[in-house]
């Protein structure tokens, strides 16, 4: 395959979507951007983009994106559903997928936005590290449905036959999105941060559709999985501290150390399927349990780093700024 110079993006008018869409353009790329709904005003004004709106649960959809695809030289997969209905999660990540996979010429480059959630956190210990050689969970035993639909999502991927790109971001934040509930639980207006000397697995969506978009260009050789997280990842407590000097935000929070959380998820492990996430030890364990998450893969394979520190990238998001 020779330069690519026009990439498809699923789930475009999304958080991650949107970010590649802006990394391609910057690069002078081509998009054939995917969506299901509304999208920003300025792309109209973008000669660049050409627009498609495909729901790609429907089995029509398979036929739309074949013709989309033409003259593409990858397609960067960023449409799933977020949460954790069962219905959606078939319908917009599963069905989705398999409708892409259909479309897809042969030999085309794929790069599939994944979650670093596969990982199996139920057999390591707390300050392990957690790389792309790392157990996956066996499906049927992942922590929550989104991770088993991630899973799923995995596998179709690795049977479909294309060069791919697994790409598996931490926690993704940016502008308009810069608290995430991997730090605790909140309790009303009282934040409890569940502590520990782990970092916070997260990703910057700017620095995550650089990753994409130099997938999307770089031939994987086959399947290969990469994790992608930021190079400066805070601790739980640094995290809130920089977060409530730039927002204003938590007011009130208070520091529990993780075990003791942990301790209380053990007792009320009988009523574990009718309890809030946290409090189920597996959920728990993969949010929260202080883990190491390299990059170096990552940086060997697609180069790149992070603009600025964790409190920097803040300020900038905060300020709207990428």
């Amino acid at each position: 395959m020779g330069e690519v110079k026009r990439i498809l993006i699923t789930g475009a008018g999304g958080f991650i979507g949107r970010a590649c869409v802006a990394v391609a353009r910057a690069r002078g790329i081509e998009v054939v951007a995917v969506v299901r709904r509304t999208v920003p005003a300025e792309w109209s004004r973008d000669a660049g983009i050409a627009l498609v709106t495909a729901d790609l649960s429907d089995p029509a959809s398979v036929a739309v994106l074949a013709q989309a695809l033409q003259g593409c030289g990858a397609a960067i997969h960023a449409a799933a559903h977020l949460g954790g209905d069962a219905e959606k999660i078939a319908a917009d990540t599963l069905s989705g997928t398999r409708h892409l996979l259909a479309a897809l010429p042969e030999g085309l480059r794929l790069v599939l936005v994944s979650s670093i959630v596969v990982y199996d956190t139920m057999s390591v210990a707390p300050g392990a590290v957690l790389d792309e050689r790392s157990a996956l969970a066996a499906p049927g035993h992942a922590p929550d449905a989104y991770a088993e639909a991630k899973l799923a999502q995995e596998a179709l991927a690795r049977a479909a036959g294309h060069p791919l790109w697994l790409i598996r971001p931490g926690a993704v934040w940016g502008p308009g999105r810069t608290w995430h509930a991997l730090n605790g639980v909140d309790a009303g207006p009282l934040h409890i941060t569940l502590t520990s000397d782990g970092v916070l697995p997260i990703v910057h969506v700017t620095q995550l559709a650089k990753a994409l978009i130099a997938a999307a260009l770089t031939d994987p050789g086959g399947i290969r999985a990469l994790n992608a997280v930021d190079d400066d990842l805070p601790t739980r407590s640094r995290y809130v501290a920089a977060h409530r000097r730039a927002t204003g935000r938590p007011k009130l929070s208070m520091a529990l150390p993780w075990t003791v959380w942990l301790g209380l998820a053990k007792l009320l492990r009988p009523l574990a399927p009718r309890l809030p996430g946290l409090l189920r030890e597996p959920v728990l364990r993969a949010r929260i349990m202080p883990l190491r998450w390299p990059n170096t893969a990552l940086r060997a394979a697609l180069g790149g780093n992070d603009a600025a520190g964790y409190e920097q990238m803040l300020e900038r998001s905060t300020r709207g700024a990428e």
